[in-house]
């Protein structure tokens, strides 16, 4: 089936998605270890290198640039030193920065300390929780002014905050008017958090992962016909039409309204680094929906690009050349 995937990959260049979402900065300190420190039984990092990254909704973004598709960013940063870096961030990536709201909590950032390759400890500076009146209602007026210049909306949640009941009630609304207006429709692609479910009934599709599945579903998932019971469960409980559970080394599972689940065998052939691997996978889906892959064609590129990323370290990205590689067995 890969070879007929290959003639989605060029038409990437033609979609136009929106990324509505929490925005995070991941800030990566590299370095060796070759002694514990005297003071604690902890090693000590002599740092070689830091990398400030697209991390959340923003590296949904930059993975969807470096398939060679266009986005745009809506949500919030912080009047502080790391919002700035990251309007230089997607500057760079040649995106607009419109969708970027200033609210009064400061950027998200995520600082991993990496030494000989494996992750020593990480942390986190945020602050969580419903967005004020006047930021979110900033979001909202983005949205509507604006979504009608999209093919498809990816919502990425990392239950920080932005994607609220009322949130997501006014863009599927927004939707709504937009295909009746135009009758053009416009997919909306969820990674979601399970923490209050309900905000995301109506989506087109939602792709969570296996322990996000089993929690959203109320059920453990243990075997072939649990997954396809609890892919059930979750499709009727959200209305949606499809849903994608991804599945780490036994790849991802697919469930399309009147149809039997379909697996599809993880492509992975070494697995480095998970981070940052579903927005990944929701990027390539949401490019494959706009350039017009069925829900099973779309999810086995997005199956293809996490293959890549995984065998990569640190918040990484896929290019449309290692997908056109991969798709014609060129490892």
């Amino acid at each position: 089936m890969n070879s007929q995937l290959v003639k989605y990959v060029p038409r990437f260049a033609g979609s136009r998605i929106l990324v509505v979402g929490d925005i995070i900065v991941d800030h990566f300190i590299w370095g060796t270890v070759s002694r514990i420190s005297p003071e604690a039984p902890v090693p000590v990092v002599n740092v070689t290198k830091e990398e400030m990254l697209l991390g959340g909704g923003a590296n949904v973004l930059h993975n969807i640039y470096s398939l060679g598709g266009q986005a745009v960013l809506c949500g919030i940063i912080g009047n502080d030193e790391m919002g700035g870096r990251l309007r230089q961030l997607l500057t760079s990536l040649g995106t607009s920065t419109q969708g970027l709201v200033q609210g009064r909590r400061p950027t998200t950032v995520k600082t991993r300390v990496i030494a000989q390759g494996q992750q020593v400890v990480r942390f986190d500076r945020e602050q969580t929780g419903v967005p004020s009146e006047s930021t979110s209602n900033a979001i909202l007026d983005f949205i509507n002014r604006n979504l009608a210049d999209f093919d498809v909306v990816i919502v990425s949640d990392y239950y920080k905050g932005v994607i609220s009941q009322a949130l997501m009630s006014s863009l599927l609304q927004r939707v709504r008017d937009v295909e009746q207006e135009g009758g053009r429709r416009i997919p909306v692609v969820v990674d979601p958090k399970p923490e209050q479910p309900s905000r995301f009934i109506g989506a087109t599709i939602i792709t969570p992962n296996h322990l996000e599945a089993e929690k959203m579903a109320g059920m453990r998932i243990s075997s072939e016909q649990e997954l396809s019971q609890a892919a059930e469960i979750l499709r009727d409980k959200f209305s949606c039409e499809a849903v994608l559970i991804t599945r780490s080394e036994e790849g991802m599972s697919l469930l399309e309204a009147g149809k039997e689940m379909v697996t599809i065998p993880t492509m992975a052939r070494e697995v480095f680094d998970v981070t940052g691997a579903g927005d990944t996978v929701i990027a390539t889906l949401a490019l494959g929906l706009a350039a017009g892959a069925s829900f099973t064609e779309a999810a086995t590129l997005a199956n293809v690009a996490a293959g890549i990323v995984v065998g990569k370290i640190g918040t990484a990205t896929v290019s449309s050349a290692e997908m056109l590689a991969e798709l014609h067995g060129e490892h």
